[in-house]
């Protein structure tokens, strides 16, 4: 008897700032993430890219990927598409697309990655805030006494 339908495993996914598909059919990542360094908040993100390998099913499936907020409800941005796996040997590699969206807060945001509803990844995907090479600080504040001048120690 031979299964009609399995449920693929992931066997990978990344964040990228860019994925190109090359004439022989292979991929090139650019810019694989482990977190988004950003100078300011709100900050806009115009090129976020999911890359996602599945194997080891059978049938049609509908895959989701989700950016989700640091208060882990929040989905900044949600994307499904569907693929199939004729035989366990083979893989489906998806390519989703996350940009256009607009980053409100420093913070742990997630990567949420679904088949048919079920949950098989969910990883961090830290937004931290960096200073701009050549950006000067705000000078220190002298202490003051009591009548505001400052005061000397």
């Amino acid at each position: 008897m031979t299964p009609t339908r399995i449920l693929p495993d992931l066997q990978c996914s990344l964040v990228c700032e860019d994925i190109r598909r090359e004439v022989t059919g292979g991929f090139t990542l650019v810019g694989v993430l482990h977190l988004l360094a950003v100078p300011q908040v709100p900050f806009p993100i115009f090129k976020l890219f999911a890359f996602n390998r599945w194997t080891a099913g059978v049938g049609k499936f509908n895959e989701t990927v989700r950016l989700v907020g640091p208060d882990g409800t929040t989905v900044l941005r949600k994307s499904d598409g569907r693929f199939e796996l004729k035989d366990p040997s083979h893989n489906a590699t998806n390519v989703t697309f996350l940009g256009q969206l607009q980053l409100p807060v420093a913070g742990l945001y997630h990567v949420e990655v679904l088949v048919d509803d079920v949950m098989k990844l969910r990883y961090p995907l830290p937004v931290v805030l960096v200073q701009q090479p050549g950006a000067q600080e705000a000078p220190p504040v002298a202490p003051q006494g009591e009548d505001g001048a400052p005061s000397v120690k």
